[in-house]
């Protein structure tokens, strides 16, 4: 009797909440559920729908990918799309339960850095986005409905004389790099964001070009592409499904498959982990087993956002984010019951296609925990209001009611650079992980680079700064 796998058109808004156990807990290896969401139960129903299997009896790939996050499922888009190789999909849970799910969903270059070793992927990716839209509007699609597309324009904002200094040198590199990018006085400033609060030490960054998109809504075209494969025996997902091991070959020592909690998915040219957070759990444990000591050093890195939904207080035009974001430093007032735990808190603000209102962000080591600290809500909040004045007018209490805040697992990589290629060792076996909080921002050109190094064609960007070796070595 043949196996078969599933296929579940993913709900719009996952709710899903799953515990880590670490890996080979009870044999399996859970990743990919780093999502929580705090929301009044009343706000669910517009986001559920039941799940429609569709069956396939195949149990051997050409690619087999192991994680649903935006990552995983761009490099299963880029395999079908631009060759003839058919690819399945691993996850523990569902798509959106983990980093992808918890973000703002930018894809703006105002913090960052011309000629760094991200900035080539970025502007790459960015560039395929932009070319994603474009398409859709050519094939008489609505690039808003499909991705939640919103062409906002970002502003970095400085409130320091220093900080002034930086943006205009940022301004100039950005332009320099073949961006548009305007210095805006604090005159021009007020004039942009009326609501933001302005004084004669404020400035910012302003590029126009910038766009951002609804991770949920961008997760569900994906999979919809994805799946317009399933019918020619190309493409297959299996959700829900653990990661219990990875299978050696006998004879060249290769890995051949995986073992998930049902399924056996042998790979004929590669296996693909892309398991965020979790990508060093699945890899370290797996092969330890064999007498091999790889440390991947990817660590969950846990934020807080909190959603305001239909919140039309506040005027707020374009996306926005302090300059202190670029560092993220670490700030040390803040209520909290753990110590220790290196917590930054930065503004960001911005309004989703929906039109919610965005606001964050925080950054904090706490393992692998997704429970709501609402000290943390309450810092968000109040960092916010430094910059929106009108704020501090209202209570969070008092938007209970319409209030949601998302927390998901970061993939921090302590040199700031994601993982994308194979593992030293084991020429089958390939990275994607360690995007941190750019995953939705590198995914399209991570997903180019994967393709192209497991094709073996040349890459469009420089794949050297981000090789696997660097972080094993």
């Amino acid at each position: 009797m043949a196996t078969h796998c599933l296929f579940f058109p993913t709900p719009n808004f996952c709710r899903r909440s799953i515990t880590h156990r670490s890996a080979f807990s009870s044999r399996s290896i859970f990743f990919g559920a780093s999502l929580k969401v705090h929301t009044n139960r009343n706000q669910l129903g517009r986001f559920s729908r039941s799940p429609t299997p569709i069956y396939c009896s195949s149990q051997e790939f050409d690619v087999v990918i192991v994680g649903a996050g935006i990552i995983g499922l761009t490099i299963a888009r880029q395999f079908l799309t631009s060759s003839d190789l058919s690819v399945a999909i691993v996850d523990k849970a569902l798509p959106c339960s983990g980093a992808t799910g918890a973000g703002q969903g930018y894809l703006w270059m105002a913090h960052k850095t011309p000629g760094s070793d991200i900035w080539d992927l970025t502007w790459r990716s960015h560039q395929l986005w932009k070319m994603l839209a474009e398409s859709l509007k050519e094939q008489g699609l609505n690039p808003t409905v499909e991705l939640g597309w919103k062409k906002t324009g970002s502003l970095l904002v400085g409130r320091t004389k220093a900080q002034l200094d930086m943006l205009k040198g940022r301004v100039k590199q950005l332009n320099e790099a073949g961006l548009k990018a305007e210095y805006l006085c604090n005159s021009d400033l007020s004039e942009l964001e009326p609501d933001l609060f302005v004084d004669k030490d404020s400035a910012g960054a302003f590029l126009p070009d910038d766009c951002q998109l609804d991770a949920y809504l961008t997760v569900s075209y994906i999979e919809k592409v994805n799946r317009s494969f399933a019918s020619k025996g190309r493409y297959a997902e299996f959700y829900n499904e653990p990661v219990k091991r990875f299978i050696r070959s006998n004879s060249n020592g290769e890995v051949k498959a995986i073992e998930t909690l049902s399924h056996t998915l042998h790979s004929k040219k590669g296996i693909i982990v892309a398991a965020g957070c979790w990508t060093g759990c699945l890899i370290q444990d797996s092969f330890r087993n064999w007498g091999m000591e790889l440390d991947v050093p990817v660590r969950p890195r846990k934020g807080h956002l909190l959603v305001l939904q239909n919140f039309d207080y506040l005027q707020l035009n374009h996306g926005l984010m302090e300059a202190g974001y670029v560092d993220h430093p670490t700030l040390s007032d803040i209520e909290s019951s753990e110590d220790g735990r290196s917590l930054s808190v930065s503004m960001t603000a911005t309004v989703d296609a929906a039109g919610n209102l965005l606001i964050g962000s925080s950054r904090e080591f706490v393992g692998f925990s997704t429970e709501l600290d609402e000290s943390v809500v309450r810092y968000i909040w109040k960092r916010v209001a430094e910059f929106f004045p009108k704020l501090e007018l209202l209570s969070l209490s008092d938007l209970s009611a319409n209030r949601k805040v998302r927390i998901g697992l970061r993939p921090y990589m302590p040199d700031g650079k994601p993982m994308i290629g194979p593992v030293p060792g084991l020429s089958n076996v390939y990275l994607a992980a360690g995007h941190e909080g750019g995953g939705l921002s590198m995914a399209l050109g991570t997903a180019e680079m994967v393709a192209d190094t497991v094709l073996g064609h040349p890459t469009k960007v420089d794949c050297a700064p981000f090789a696997v070796h660097r972080v094993l070595d």
